[in-house]
């Protein structure tokens, strides 16, 4: 399975509540025998998503729409809740290895040195996770994902001050992946304001993920990144995608299935959820629970 690291926290009691951040606004979800799904819109400017400088712009407007949502905590055990960050905060990426150290140092090391020459910070001032993924002929890619450690403190600032530990903090691609199948070689493209993410899977293994910023949200400039990859993929990845799972366009999803299956020679469809239409502000959020759900 993908990010046994991950699974491996879920087959713990789940936290009492989850949040999925966004520059619209925080979508929340208590955690029960039933989940209770609720969001809380932040005003313009309040967020600002970015790998290369702060995150949160307005603290206290953060705080409030926090507060909003959880209330402030006064039992005397801090209460573990799961954080999941904007895509375009972090750098996500699947590195290939000929072959990866078995010692946890030399491994992060490793991963260091390789994101040094790709990553717009400092990463000796950041915080990376890594999962190995098994490979062909003792390869090994490995999923990365790297913030800068300032823009993760101001997200968990005002959930600490209400009285929460996030206990698990992961970028709303990774937890939305979820809710994509686990067969074949597939694709999903997920578009939250102008930050496409792109992942593609081979069965349950991650092979390539990016996220970038896109000029517009036109379709023009979606396909302008989808085309290439699928290149790519054909060209290195030994064969071509077999569908492509869209989320976050909203009312010109139908629009976009079409001219992508078009254009791309693919079947296309909406990425779903049971607990309903995952967009561009909570898919995070609503794959986190269907890994609940799977783990429990």
């Amino acid at each position: 399975m993908l990010l046994d690291r991950l699974k491996s926290l879920l087959q713990d009691p789940p936290p009492g509540m989850a949040f999925e951040i966004s520059e619209a606004g925080i979508a929340a979800a208590r955690i029960g025998s039933r989940a209770e799904l609720g969001f809380q819109p932040l005003k313009p400017g309040t967020v600002s998503v970015s790998p290369i400088h702060q995150n949160v712009t307005d603290p206290e407007a953060f705080a409030q729409a926090v507060r909003a949502l959880a209330g402030t905590q006064a039992a005397r055990k801090r209460k573990e809740v799961a954080l999941i960050l904007p895509d375009f905060s972090s750098r996500l990426a699947v590195l290939d290895f000929d072959s990866f150290p078995s010692e946890p140092k030399e491994q992060l090391a490793l991963v260091k040195f390789r994101l040094k020459r790709s990553v717009p910070f400092d990463v000796e001032s950041a915080a990376v996770g890594y999962w190995p993924q098994a490979g062909a002929d003792q390869r090994v890619d490995v999923v990365t994902v790297v913030t800068p450690l300032e823009i993760i403190a101001r997200y968990e600032a005002p959930f600490r001050a209400a009285g929460m530990h996030p206990g698990l903090v992961t970028m709303s691609a990774l937890a939305a992946l979820e809710l994509a199948p686990e067969k074949g070689l597939t694709a999903v493209a997920k578009l939250t304001g102008r930050a496409l993410s792109v992942l593609v899977r081979d069965k349950a293994t991650l092979k390539l993920a990016r996220c970038v910023e896109l000029p517009s949200t036109d379709l023009d400039d979606v396909a302008a990144v989808l085309i290439p990859t699928f290149v790519y993929v054909e060209d290195n990845l030994g064969g071509r995608a077999e569908k492509l799972e869209l989320c976050g366009f909203g009312a010109r999803m139908d629009e976009a299935a079409r001219r992508f299956a078009d254009e791309l020679s693919v079947e296309v469809e909406p990425l779903r959820s049971p607990l309903g239409s995952p967009g561009e502000n909570n898919a995070g959020l609503l794959g986190y629970l269907r890994s609940i759900a799977k783990n429990n």
